[in-house]
């Protein structure tokens, strides 16, 4: 099938962008050369459903060295980069996604990366495997495994795990330690308030910030946004995580509470109506709503769309609404990921570490999937290690390592 993108002449772009990122990723650089000399990916097919842009292009390209045959659309329909999409057409990729898509135009590149067989799924917030499970039941004989990159995603694939549903093997790439300590935190962190600071141009210091969920994505917006100088308010359902937002030295209170206060919300929970009608009509005049989990439903979008008594664009990729109480509020990129709807989405060195556990599980699966009796697997420990060890090279730093006798004692028996 022949690729579906917007424009192939914006391929000269999104090759510039694409060596900016090549530049500072060194771990898939460096897997880019290996996989190039031992092609471990030769005779597979991948389908590949990521935020389409210059880091994503280059996990494509370092797989495709490895001599995976790439089919490659995005996970978000306002995410994908347009030139990146033709460069990597250019490189001779097959590429179905342009930013903007509709639901349907977005079903139906999903639907054409998964109908090409393959052999391995790189998945971010379970679209292709889902799609996969209700749709194309007859391909999933020919899926070694596949690999899911969020919270959100997992948290499906568990849901389908429990029930019985999932009938190959997925790496929670998520849980690995080089990715949630680093991408969740200090990836979201940084990119959320680039998408925002970018998007709005007001300042954040002196203001107050809702940030909806303490995981290590909100743990990182909220640190951030201190570090900006707001005021941080989060709220939590969990008691462990809202004491520890508290020792932390954010203030703790129920949504509909925070409402009244925030300036700016981020909703990064990984649930539905997180903000919802009942919270709207406590909501401050004038706040500014935003979300960094991966679907748009944790700012219930869908109420406002039918309740607004008006709205306008504010500002490109602001939408102003009024609302019945009277309110105004302005919502960022539909309540879409602000990180990528409004921005480019994680720093390069942060997704270095998450695309090169990625490639590697991809690699572990190929070799080892027919071994797995489990369905959701965790990336191997040697894994997590191994990039570990390369970044903190990479990055010019040396450890001490134990000697045999503190070994030993560490080991010890009664």
């Amino acid at each position: 099938m022949a690729s579906e993108i917007k424009d192939i002449n914006l391929a000269p772009s999104g090759e510039t962008k694409i060596e900016w990122v090549r530049q500072h990723c060194d771990l898939l650089r460096t897997l880019y050369d290996e996989f190039e000399k031992s092609r471990p990916f030769a005779g597979k097919k991948v389908a590949l459903s990521v935020h389409l842009e210059a880091k994503t292009a280059f996990l494509c390209l370092t797989m495709a060295a490895g001599g995976a045959e790439m089919y490659v659309t995005g996970s978000n329909p306002l995410s994908t980069q347009d030139d990146v999409a033709a460069a990597l057409v250019k490189h001779g990729l097959e590429v179905h996604a342009w930013h903007g898509t509709t639901e349907e135009e977005y079903n139906s590149h999903i639907d054409a990366v998964l109908s090409a067989g393959p052999n391995i799924i790189i998945d971010d917030g379970g679209d292709l495997v889902h799609r996969i499970h209700t749709k194309y039941k007859d391909l999933i004989p020919g899926v070694i495994g596949g690999c899911e990159e969020t919270t959100t995603g997992i948290i499906r694939l568990e849901a389908m795990n429990k029930a019985g549903d999932l009938k190959f093997p997925m790496v929670r790439v998520n849980n690995a330690m080089m990715k949630h300590f680093f991408d969740n935190r200090y990836g979201t962190g940084q990119s959320v308030w680039d998408g925002i600071n970018r998007t709005t141009n007001l300042i954040v210091a002196g203001k107050t910030v809702v940030v909806a969920g303490y995981g290590w994505c909100g743990k990182g917006v909220a640190m951030r946004a201190k570090g900006l100088g707001a005021q941080v308010i989060v709220t939590e359902i969990d008691p462990v995580k809202a004491i520890e937002a508290i020792m932390d030295g954010f203030d703790v209170m129920p949504m509909a509470e925070a409402a009244k206060y925030g300036d700016f919300f981020v909703t990064v929970t990984g649930c539905d109506k997180v903000i919802d009608s009942e919270d709207l009509a406590n909501i401050k005049d004038g706040a500014i709503l935003t979300n960094a989990g991966h679907f748009d439903c944790e700012v219930d979008m869908a109420w406002i769309h039918e309740n607004a008594k008006r709205s306008w664009e504010a500002r490109n990729n602001i939408m102003g609404y009024e609302l019945p109480t009277g309110q105004t509020i302005y919502v960022l990129g539909e309540g879409r990921l602000v990180n990528l709807a409004c921005g480019d989405g994680h720093p390069a060195e942060i997704m270095d570490m998450s695309f090169a556990i990625q490639a590697l599980s991809a690699k572990y699966l190929v070799e080892h999937g027919a071994e797995l009796k489990e369905k959701l697997i965790d990336v191997p420990e040697e894994v997590d290690r191994h990039v570990a060890e390369l970044k903190l090279e990479f990055l010019g730093k040396k450890i001490d390592t134990l000697t045999p006798e503190q070994e030993a004692y560490l080991n010890q028996s009664l």
